[in-house]
C-alpha cells in the first residue's frame, strides 16, 4: 500500500534550486533591459535639450547683433560695439553673482537628511 514517492527530496529540492535560478536570472535580465531602455530615453531627452539650448543661445546672438545694428545708428561701430559687449557682460556677471549667492546659501544648509 504505501508506495514511494516517484521523486525523492532531494531531487525536488535540487529542481527548486534550478527553477529559482531561472526566476532569479530572468528578473535580472528584465531589470536589465528596463535600465537600458530609461538610459536610451534619458539620451534622448538629453540630445532635446542640447538642441534647444543651442537655438536659444542663437537666439540669443540674433538679440545682440540686432541691439548693436541699432546703437550702432547711433553712436557708431566702436561704441556700439563697446556699449553692448559690456552690457553683456555686466547681465552675465548679474546672473553669475545670483547663481554664487544661491551655491552659498546651499553650502551654508549642508546636505538635505
Amino acid at each position: 500500500m504505501d508506495q514511494p514517492p516517484s521523486e525523492r527530496i532531494g531531487e525536488l529540492l535540487g529542481r527548486l534550486v534550478e527553477d529559482a535560478r531561472e526566476t532569479a536570472k530572468a528578473e535580472v535580465g528584465l531589470y536589465k533591459a528596463q535600465a537600458l531602455n530609461f538610459v536610451g530615453e534619458a539620451k534622448l531627452v538629453g540630445v532635446y535639450g542640447v538642441v534647444a539650448l543651442l537655438l536659444v543661445n542663437a537666439a540669443v546672438i540674433s538679440l545682440f547683433v540686432g541691439l548693436l545694428l541699432i546703437v550702432q545708428q547711433q553712436l557708431g561701430p566702436i561704441w556700439a560695439t563697446i556699449i553692448v559687449v559690456f552690457g553683456t557682460l555686466a547681465v552675465a556677471g548679474l546672473f553669475g553673482w545670483l547663481a554664487l549667492r544661491h551655491v552659498r546659501r546651499l553650502s551654508a544648509k549642508g546636505p538635505v537628511k
